[in-house]
C-alpha cells in the first residue's frame, strides 16, 4: 500500500457509516435516552440486548458483535503473551509518547479539547489502559468478555461526537476535514501500535520480531472493530512507518490545545508518583520518548531529569537480559510488571474498584506453556520519505 497526500484527502473526508447511522437515527428521533442506554448496555459480549431497543441499534449491536472473519487467533495468542511480557513498558509507552503523539496533532487536540467527558485525563489514561487491558485478555473476543461491548461503545461515542461538533457547528469540516475521520483513526491505531513498539525499542526493551508484529496484528483487529476502511490500512509495520510518517508530516505542530492537554497529563503522572523529588521524571520521560521538537511544541519543560532518563534503556536492557537468560527471572519481571500496572490504574482512578479487571493469572495459569520466541530481536523501520 502506498500512501499519497492524496489518498489521505479522502480519508479525511470520511466517517463510520454504520456508527454514524446509528446515532443520527436516534438523534433525529429524539432518542437520546436510547442512545445513553446503549452506552450503559451490557459489560460483557453474549449478554441479551435490552428491551426497547429501535431495530436500528438492534442491528448495530449484531453487526459489531463479532471479530472480523479474517482475525488469525494464533496471531492474537501471540499478541496476548507479548502484552503479558511488556504490560508495564506498554502502559508507560501509551501514557508518555501516544498519548502526547495525539496532542502534537492540533486538530486532534483541539477536538479532544472540545470534548466535555475529555476533560478528566485521569480518566481518559485509565479507559485507554483498561481497554487495551480487555483486549489481551483470553476471552476478549468470547461470550462474558469485556473487549467486544467495549469496542462498540467507542464506535458510537466517535459517531456522537462526530454528529454533534458537526450540527453545532464546531467543526470546520472543510479545513479540518471530519471530525474523528477514517485518517485519524487511522493514525491513532497506529499511535497505540507503532509508535508504541518504537518506543518500547527507545527505552531498551527486547523485543522478537515476531512478538512485535503480533502485536501490531491486534491492533489492526482492534482497528476493524473500531470501524475503520480495511482497505486503507497499512498491513505490514513498513507500511505503518510510511503511513505514520506522512499523517505526522502533513499535521503535527504546536497548539494552545495540545500544550493544555500535555499540562494536565504531567500534572496527573506527578500526583501519582509518591513525593515531589522524582516528579521531574515525568516532564523527562515524555521529552525522550517523543523527541526535543514535539515536546518543545506541547511546552514539556526541560529538567535536571533529561540527561538521567537518557541511562533508562541501559538499565532495561540489563533486567531484559535477566528475563531472558533466567525463567525465574522472567516470571518475577513479569509480576512486577503486572503489579506495576494494577497500580497505575488504580492509582488514575483514586482506588476506586476498575471496571476493567487486570487477570491475575500469569501466562502458565492462562493455560499456555510457550511464550513468543525471543529469537531474531526487532528494530524500528526506517524512517521513510514523503512522497
Amino acid at each position: 500500500m502506498t500512501c499519497t497526500d492524496a489518498s489521505m484527502d479522502t480519508l479525511r473526508q470520511s466517517g463510520d457509516e454504520l456508527a454514524d447511522a446509528v446515532v443520527a437515527t436516534l438523534f433525529e428521533r429524539g432518542e437520546v435516552g436510547t442512545f445513553n442506554t446503549l452506552m450503559r448496555y451490557v459489560s460483557t459480549a453474549g449478554a441479551p440486548l435490552p428491551d426497547g431497543l429501535p431495530d436500528v441499534a438492534r442491528e448495530y449491536l449484531r453487526a459489531t458483535a463479532v471479530p472480523p472473519a479474517w482475525v488469525d487467533w494464533g496471531e492474537m495468542e501471540k499478541a496476548r503473551l507479548f502484552f503479558i511480557d511488556n504490560n508495564v513498558h506498554i502502559s508507560t509507552a501509551l501514557s508518555f509518547a501516544s498519548m502526547p503523539a495525539c496532542y502534537v496533532v492540533p486538530h486532534v487536540a483541539k477536538l479532544l479539547s472540545a470534548t466535555h467527558g475529555l476533560d478528566y485525563p485521569s480518566r481518559r489514561m485509565a479507559e485507554t489502559g483498561q481497554f487495551t487491558v480487555y483486549l489481551m485478555q483470553p476471552d476478549a473476543f468470547e461470550a462474558g468478555g469485556k473487549f467486544v461491548p467495549a469496542a462498540q461503545k467507542v464506535r458510537l461515542l466517535h459517531a456522537s461526537i462526530r454528529h454533534h461538533l458537526r450540527r453545532e457547528g464546531r467543526w470546520d469540516v472543510e479545513a479540518l476535514g471530519a471530525p474523528i475521520c477514517q485518517e485519524d483513526m487511522i493514525g491513532g491505531q497506529m499511535f497505540f501500535s507503532l509508535l508504541v513498539l518504537d518506543s518500547l525499542h527507545r527505552l531498551g526493551i527486547h523485543m522478537s520480531v515476531e512478538g512485535a508484529e503480533a502485536y501490531y496484528y491486534a491492533w489492526r483487529v482492534v482497528g476493524a472493530m473500531l470501524g475503520v476502511d480495511q482497505d486503507a490500512v497499512p498491513k505490514t509495520l513498513e507500511e505503518a512507518r510510511q503511513f505514520l510518517d506522512l499523517y505526522m508530516i502533513r499535521h503535527m505542530g504546536p497548539s494552545p490545545e495540545g500544550a493544555h492537554l500535555t499540562r494536565q497529563l504531567i500534572d496527573l503522572y506527578e500526583e501519582v508518583v509518591p513525593g515531589t523529588f522524582f516528579d521531574p521524571i515525568v516532564s523527562a520521560l515524555i521529552r525522550h520518548l517523543i523527541g526535543d521538537t514535539c515536546a518543545d511544541w506541547l511546552q514539556v519543560p526541560r529538567t535536571a531529569w533529561d540527561t538521567v532518563v537518557k541511562a533508562a534503556p541501559s538499565l532495561l536492557g540489563v533486567l531484559e537480559t535477566i528475563e531472558d537468560r533466567s525463567p525465574l527471572g522472567a516470571w518475577a519481571l513479569d509480576r512486577l510488571g503486572h503489579l506495576t500496572t494494577i497500580f497505575e490504574l488504580s492509582s488514575l482512578t483514586r482506588g476506586r474498584v476498575m471496571h476493567y479487571a487486570i487477570p491475575e493469572q500469569l501466562k502458565k495459569d492462562f493455560g499456555v506453556s510457550g511464550t513468543v520466541p525471543r529469537t531474531r530481536r526487532w528494530t524500528p523501520p526506517a524512517p521513510t520519505v514523503a512522497p
